[in-house]
């Protein structure tokens, strides 16, 4: 129950390795990619939603100092890789192998970030486009997300490039610029622009930001995310007759909202966990390689895949962890209510939205189908007619009013489509294998001391956009969060990078590419 593979690491080029493995060690390069970053993060490369039209809203400018910026950091890598630029501020950088059958490596990152609340600003210890270093944090907005990501991607090729290294295998950086509010400009392009030039499955492997090291149940976890949940957005808009209110109905429009969605929030879509997923996959390697984990779990999950009892035992342990249950299935959330604009005024007009991050083996239409026949009863107590996702329920009977379910923006995603990490999944293996050996060379370690685990990650990433370039892909980031969640700071006030995870960062991507240059197989 999950083999882990053995560390790997370069063995054309193991002289070069062990170079650039001296030069992770010294102050003078933990200073450098500390540099790298802390400018970085003191441009505010800020992505708001419902920005307009790139070259009619200003606010997307911000960009071109950004790149500017690069430039001037990152100089090798705009004199001898060939750079795209794609909607104006998405990034494309072709380094070509010297073999060009040989599927290229795929990395990507994003240059926006969160915007930062004018109010938060004195809750930030530092100032949040500072950049500020104290000696073990670099402080300030996209420390983490995900600048940390994209500078020490390009940190790792600069220096393989100063050490004047020649890939065999291409490697292909793309970055978006508006990750935080769905891609829709940059990714989407980028994707677009992939697919045209180089094809579809036409990369080994890519490496997007996501899941990181993690210490939990007494191990020492490596988290690549092997698959996205889906998701989508229900509208619930319910429109009833005004009036005055000193001569109410039995129920208002508010009143028979709150009643749709208490009922809505009371009965969510059942979840299980089931075999072959990448959640259950993930409680195989914690039952076979995590120390302090229950033993009532261990033993469940050791027969869970013949035994169905066993299987509702584990499921039953692991759900205790809120976390760990809402990776497994369709979460609900109402965020979002609006209704009435005077205290004495029959609202006329009434709506919520509910978000739903849909389970990795369901779809958006059983989302879909599971809303429509959860408030089908209510509709008819309430007499209302109904109609969901442009489907009449109640035909042309009419009522007292209406009920409609819709996709409130029109982005509905079905879940991504799932990485194979079995031992015959050259790409997970050797991503295993580079993890296994970065974290054991970054900390001198004799014996291996990590597990790689697949994953999920509780968001979404850019990677929606890449599917049809590679079946292989996996959000990773390498940053090791310890015994925290790894989002501390991520979209909220004080945002931090711990200095020497940037450093195994840019050890991790070296690595990675001249593995990957040296995988037959791949």
């Amino acid at each position: 129950m999950c083999k882990q593979t053995l560390p790997l690491k370069p063995q054309k080029h193991e002289e070069l390795y062990e170079s650039l493995g001296e030069t992770f060690k010294t102050e003078d390069f933990l200073n450098r990619t500390v540099n790298f970053l802390s400018g970085a993060v003191r441009i505010p490369t800020q992505a708001y939603d419902k920005m307009g039209p790139i070259g009619e809203d200003s606010r997307w400018e911000v960009f071109a100092p950004f790149h500017d910026y690069l430039h001037d950091v990152f100089p090798r890598i705009h004199s001898l890789l060939d750079l795209t630029k794609l909607n104006t501020y998405g990034l494309v950088y072709s380094w070509k192998g010297s073999d060009e059958s040989l599927k290229p490596l795929l990395l990507t990152a994003h240059q926006d970030v969160v915007p930062v609340n004018p109010d938060t600003y004195d809750q930030w210890e530092h100032s949040p486009f500072s950049g500020y270093f104290d000696g073990k944090l670099v402080w300030g907005r996209g420390s983490r997300d995900d600048k940390s990501g994209l500078i020490t991607v390009m940190t790792a090729i600069e220096l393989l490039l100063e050490r004047g290294y020649q890939p065999t295998r291409g490697v292909v950086l793309a970055f978006g610029f508006d990750e935080e509010v769905s891609g829709i400009h940059g990714a989407a392009s980028l994707g677009k622009y992939l697919l045209s030039t180089y094809g579809e499955d036409a990369f080994a492997m890519l490496v997007d930001e996501g899941g990181g090291i993690s210490e939990q149940y007494g191990g020492v976890f490596a988290l690549p995310s092997v698959a996205e949940k889906g998701y989508v957005d229900v509208r619930v808009e319910l429109s009833a007759p005004g009036g005055h209110s000193s001569v109410p109905p039995e129920h208002t429009t508010i009143g028979m909202l709150a009643q749709l969605l208490v009922h809505y929030e009371d009965n969510p879509i059942p979840v299980a966990l089931k075999r072959d997923t990448p959640m259950y996959w993930h409680a195989e390697c914690l039952a076979a390689h995590a120390p302090d984990l229950p033993e009532i779990i261990r033993k469940a999950m050791s027969k869970a895949g013949k035994s169905q009892l066993a299987l509702r035992v584990a499921q039953r342990e692991l759900f205790k962890d809120p976390t760990f249950k809402a990776l497994v299935g369709t979460t609900q959330a109402i965020d979002m209510i609006n209704g009435g604009v005077k205290s004495n005024a029959l609202p006329e007009n009434v709506m919520a939205v509910v978000n739903h991050r849909i389970a990795t083996d369901s779809s958006v239409s059983s989302v879909k189908n599971h809303s429509t026949e959860l408030l089908k009863e209510l509709a008819e107590h309430f007499n209302l007619s109904y109609t969901a996702f442009e489907t009449s329920i109640t035909g042309d009977k009419p009522g007292y009013g209406t009920l409609t379910l819709s996709d409130a923006w029109g982005t509905a995603l079905e879940p991504a489509p799932i990485t194979p990490v079995g031992q015959d999944a050259v790409p997970f293996q050797l991503l295993s294998g580079t993890i296994k050996s970065t974290h054991n060379a970054h900390r001198e370690l004799t014996e291996d001391g990590i597990t790689v685990i697949p994953s999920l990650v509780s968001g979404n990433t850019d990677t929606r956009y890449y599917w049809p370039l590679t079946q292989h892909i996996f959000r990773y980031s390498h940053y090791n969060a310890g015994s925290g969640t790894g989002l501390n700071g991520v979209h909220t006030v004080n945002e931090a990078a711990i200095a020497v995870n940037l450093v195994e960062m840019v050890r991790f991507f070296t690595t990675l590419i001249l593995n990957a240059d040296e995988a037959d197989a791949l």
